[in-house]
């Protein structure tokens, strides 16, 4: 089966029925995503009729043969061009490698090279050569209890059950035992992540690397793992080396949805907010340079605010007794102003953590971007600055100086 693929920017829309470069988004595909978005209730997209308008996820989703990768954009008129929507897949994919949820340096570049390739390539070529690391060092052992009938009597004999399954066959002993063998919950959660890879591509390059892959592990009893079952599995010494592959494989897991109830298409939804993204972005990127130029950067910082809701801004930086606000906005306003109620933020910020500076940073597609005035607020105690930093470089890559930059600032 081939993987059509179709791009689109988000805020944009599908409509039943008509062509993107020549794949055709079809009525199934349509119930289907209205089933994805209900079942993670309405968040990902804006249902009208016979028309799905996406929101400010952004990722890769596969569906019945097609695969619908979802890039970001940071203006209403951005253009749609190949050439456009390539540089923006490439800065998807080295923030997604930023900010640790992606791997990209395990991607074969020969791969890259022979065909297009979208995010779920990515994850899929990621998980594989972790597997095949595991089996090339060593699949463990484990010892987990089965309860069945055995040959010889070995440890405890289940009563009732050997009385009601062995009157005729005396010489056999049903008992529950322990086994040590590769048959246990690492491997039968990667084995069903494997099933899941071998399914959904068929048609690509990944199909027989997959397949290889399901050659070299071990036979393993099949399960339906879900959140509980990640819960349960041992973190040890011994586990250590599985880490990455049992992540990659929760990720996969957790997101496939094989039984849509429109119809039986399956599915497999990686997306991510872009607000979050941007400011995991920004982040570490700060703290990157933070420590040669002098300062201390953090995320997450949260403080009481009113009874049991709390505060708390994008990033907080210190240099000395000094301390600065920063909030990541993942929207353009090179032509607008900031609205009141991020400003009164802002304001409340400054109040709480004790900040004389506090800046709303805003993305730009313009290259040279001069540094930005720290207005007071009418009280003269603290300023506000509206930030607007350079997305790609002059090279149209994804921006790598951003840390420099906005500490520059400071």
């Amino acid at each position: 089966m081939e993987i059509k693929t179709i791009q689109v920017f988000e805020y944009s829309s599908l409509y039943v029925g008509s062509l993107y470069n020549n794949i055709r988004f079809e009525q199934r595909h349509f119930d289907a995503l209205i089933q994805l978005n209900e079942s993670h209730k309405n968040k990902y997209f804006i249902i009208g009729y016979q028309k799905i308008t996406f929101k400010q996820y952004v990722g890769v989703i596969q569906v019945d043969g097609l695969t619908i990768e979802i890039l970001p954009k940071i203006d209403k008129y951005e253009s749609e061009s190949a050439e456009n929507k390539q540089k923006w897949q490439s800065a998807l994919i080295e923030m997604l490698r930023v900010t640790r949820k992606l791997k990209v340096q395990q991607v074969g570049e020969a791969n890259v090279s022979k065909q297009s390739i979208h995010l779920l390539d990515i994850y899929f070529e990621w998980f594989l050569n972790e597997v095949q690391l595991l089996i090339h060092q060593g699949l463990i052992k484990q010892y987990y209890k089965e309860t069945n009938n055995v040959k010889a009597l070995k440890g405890k004999l289940e009563f009732a059950g050997h009385l009601s399954k062995n009157l005729v066959h005396k010489e056999r002993f049903y008992t529950t035992h322990q086994v040590y063998d590769k048959d246990h919950l690492l491997h039968q959660v990667l084995g069903q992540a494997l099933s899941i890879i071998a399914s959904l591509s068929k048609g690509t390059y990944l199909y027989s690397k997959c397949k290889t892959t399901q050659l070299n592990f071990p036979e393993v009893t099949g399960i339906q793992a879900n959140e509980t079952t990640f819960s349960k599995i041992p973190k040890n010494r011994k586990t250590a080396p599985y880490e990455t592959a049992l992540a990659i494989a929760r990720l996969i897991i957790l997101n496939y949805a094989p039984n849509i109830k429109s119809g039986s298409e399956q599915m497999l939804a990686l997306l991510f907010d872009m607000n979050v993204l941007w400011e995991e972005y920004i982040l570490i990127r700060l703290q990157q340079v933070a420590d040669e130029k002098g300062f201390k950067v953090y995320g997450q910082n949260s403080k009481g605010f009113w009874k049991n809701i709390s505060i708390r801004p994008d990033i907080v930086i210190q240099k000395g007794n000094e301390t600065f606000i920063i909030d990541t906005k993942w929207k353009n306003i090179d032509y607008s102003e900031p609205s009141t109620h991020d400003l009164r933020q802002m304001y409340v910020y400054n109040e709480y953590w004790d900040s004389k500076k506090a800046m709303l940073l805003y993305p730009s597609n313009k290259i040279n971007i001069e540094q930005q005035e720290f207005t007071p607020f009418t009280n003269d105690k603290h300023a506000c600055s509206l930030g607007k930093i350079s997305v790609f470089d002059t090279f149209n890559k994804l921006n790598a100086s951003i840390g420099i930059q906005v500490l520059n600032w400071f």
